[in-house]
């Protein structure tokens, strides 16, 4: 009779199953506890629900009443979970008091603890005494008191999730979901016990399905916690096929439920609609069950959601980014990345290609322990799959399981690679810049959602590292190209001054050729031009300026000299004032050079009769060479914006706009700097500050 009572009750259904889940998960985790304090305090809370549970399924199959051991239980199991909460709440990860513990929370903990006490002392008053607390009060004061434990659970999980930080809150959403829905229920079952005086049997037997709909939370958020030492591991393969049993089960009960539908609303025609839809159910069901697709999605989404993630990833990623980070951009780093990605997934090597611009194709960066096509080309249809679906390619799904590639053809080049496995597509800003292949792992290996996310990741990554490396590489060209472009440019504005020079000698020997004095000065000017010219040649075949060679040089004799250069052109500077002891450490030749361009300047912007005049002087640290005309002036904006921009000038064809440029690069590699103070229509002073030899 009492199987017979088992089987119509509902309630001892509910509570006897709940009493299974509770009992499995215990098991589960005394495998795995540590003998921390939260791990231990969930082990006792699965334990104690389990016996009460079970307790309350033996009672109503049997149909007994409500007993003190039942009640005591409930208690025991209550108090049980809400110190687990509050040690939850009030320990952080490491295990040592939080911030969180202050004098709020200690206080609320004795005001749970002395209602806990209370109401247990009330219980057993009552059951030691024999007395009715009903009749003797009028009302039950102990369902009030687990109306407010059920109130202090709530109170406790609000804390919970308000006080765990946002990046966390993921760890414990299902426990605060799961113990918060229980609380919720006890709430509302114990509400309406006081308002009535009484438990409503209805709500008394839903209550053990309400837990177990809840223990899967608990589980959940079990292993989300490794700091309760609770390291869960059921197989993925158990869970998936349980999944599916249970999915397909729940799938045919509604199906059935939808054919007694159609078969009671029907009509004449019910039963025939009644077999299509069983049929048709039951063709999708199977269609379902044997789709590669579905399959491959609902094993994702189990491991995503109901299992500890197989890698460190913090380990894993640390180990990437230190195995690319030792190795400076060049050749060699397409050997680094194809290596740290390979031994994630524990392959022996592979092919890595890149994409060439100027080709617009991927050329065979580095290979190791294989062979292949040097170079594929950006239209084929494999590639332009790749970038579609940015999607990682296993070889070893795709011959099981085509249809997941939706009809993806495999290409020749790569059918022709020996133990080929893994295609991964390197993405930098959304643009396909290189594609990996891998080979078949040392030992077979399936790999997951777990394995693809990390892959595509560190794929991101190493995308950027060989971006960052070909443009090094370009920029070192650059670079390369920009110095021989300036140093031209130096050497053509140079020689230009020695043109002018030359012409200036060729122009005056049809009026003085016949005198010696200028024809003693023609070849003096030609002997320095050729000097001159001899040093550009020099500077051109080396590669760079001869500047390294400094030495130390007095600055009166070459401004003296410089001056009687420009002397031929109106107005003639003048040197005001030299300190005759001042020297420098610098190349005569180019620091005459920038002087004498000073000067050339001052004179083009100052009229015939107007005035340029030299000082030499000197600071603590600094000798000072000072030119100041009274020319035609600049303003601040160009002073600030134009004048020192290389390649820009005023002078039309008569200028190349690196004058300028090329004495403040000149002064700043001696150590000093060029200041400027000029205004329109007043004139400028340039001063050039060269540290000067002490002594």
């Amino acid at each position: 009779m009492s199987d017979f009572n088992f089987i119509l009750n509902p309630g001892a259904w509910g509570y006897g199953l709940a009493a299974l889940c509770y009992l499995v998960l215990a098991l589960l985790l005394l495998t795995s506890w540590r003998g921390r304090i939260q791990g231990g305090l969930l082990l006792a809370v699965c334990l104690l629900s389990a016996v009460w549970a079970a307790t309350l399924s033996y009672s109503l199959s049997h149909n007994l009443p409500l007993s003190i051991i039942h009640i005591i239980l409930e208690l025991l199991r209550d108090g049980a979970v809400l110190l687990f909460l509050y040690k939850v709440l009030t320990i952080d990860i490491d295990g040592s008091k939080s911030d969180l513990v202050g004098a709020r929370f200690k206080s609320l903990g004795y005001a749970i603890t002395i209602v806990w006490l209370l109401l247990f002392l009330l219980h057993i008053t009552s059951w030691l005494m024999g007395l009715s607390l009903l009749e003797l009060l009028g009302y039950d004061p102990r369902l009030a008191g687990h109306l407010v434990l059920a109130l202090a659970g709530l109170v406790l999980i609000e804390q919970l999730f308000r006080n765990t930080p946002p990046q966390q809150r993921w760890a414990i959403k299902y426990l605060c979901l799961g113990l918060g829905s229980l609380f919720a229920y006890d709430f509302y079952l114990y509400s309406n016990a006081v308002l009535f005086q009484g438990l409503n049997s209805q709500l008394w037997d839903a209550r053990g399905f309400i837990h177990l709909l809840v223990v899967p939370l608990i589980a959940v958020s079990a292993a989300r916690n490794p700091q309760w030492s609770l390291e869960i591991f059921v197989s993925r393969r158990v869970v998936f096929h349980s999944a599916a049993v249970l999915g397909a089960g729940v799938y045919l009960l509604l199906m059935a439920l939808g054919g007694y539908a159609i078969r009671y609303f029907g009509g004449s025609w019910g039963n025939l609609f009644q077999v299509i839809f069983l049929f048709g159910s039951g063709l999708m069901l199977f269609s379902l069950m044997f789709s590669g697709q579905m399959r491959a999605q609902v094993r994702v989404f189990l491991s995503k959601h109901f299992f500890n993630y197989k890698y460190d990833y913090r380990d894993e990623w640390l180990k990437f980014i230190g195995a690319l980070a030792n190795e400076e951009p060049g050749p060699g780093l397409g050997e680094h990345v194809l290596q740290a990605m390979a031994d994630i997934v524990d392959s022996p090597g592979g092919m890595l290609w890149v994409y060439d611009n100027d080709m617009a194709r991927f050329e065979l960066g580095v290979g190791s322990n294989a062979t292949a096509i040097s170079m594929i080309s950006a239209d084929d249809p494999f590639v332009i799959y790749l970038q579609q679906k940015e999607w990682l390619f296993d070889l070893n799904e795709f011959n099981s399981t085509p249809e997941v590639y939706e009809g993806l053809e495999l290409p020749e080049w790569l059918v022709a690679v020996e133990r080929a496995w893994l295609v991964i597509p390197l993405f930098q800003n959304k643009r396909l810049t290189g594609l990996m292949l891998l080979l078949q792992p040392r030992a077979a290996r399936q790999i997951n959602w777990e394995d693809r996310d990390l892959l595509k990741t560190v794929a991101t990554q190493a995308a950027s590292y060989l971006a960052l490396s070909q443009a090094s590489t370009e920029l070192a060209n650059a670079r390369q190209f920009e110095a021989f472009n300036r140093l031209s440019a130096y050497v053509v504005h140079d020689l230009k001054n020695v043109i002018g020079q030359l012409s200036l000698v060729v122009t005056n020997s049809k009026k003085f050729g016949q005198r010696q004095e200028f024809v003693d000065d023609a070849f003096a000017t030609v002997e320095n031009s050729v000097n001159k010219m001899q040093k550009m040649l020099a500077q051109l075949r080396q590669g760079h300026a001869t500047q390294q060679s400094f030495t130390a040089v007095k600055l009166q004799p070459i401004i003296d000299a410089v001056i009687q250069q420009c002397s031929e052109k109106r107005p003639v500077p003048v040197l005001a004032n030299a300190d005759a002891r001042l020297s420098v450490i610098a190349e005569q030749d180019r620091l005459a050079a920038v002087i004498e361009h000073v000067l050339q300047n001052a004179q083009e912007a100052t009229a015939v009769d107007g005035n340029i005049v030299l000082r030499l002087t000197s600071n603590a640290q600094n000798a000072v060479i000072e030119i100041e005309d009274s020319g035609t002036g600049m303003d601040e904006q160009f002073v600030r914006e134009r004048l020192f921009r290389p390649f820009d000038t005023t002078k039309g064809n008569a200028g190349m706009g690196i004058g300028a440029y090329e004495c403040r690069e000149f002064m700043r590699e001696l150590g000093g700097e060029v200041r400027v103070k000029s205004k329109p229509g007043v004139g400028t002073v340039f001063q050039l500050y060269i540290p000067k030899v002490l002594g």
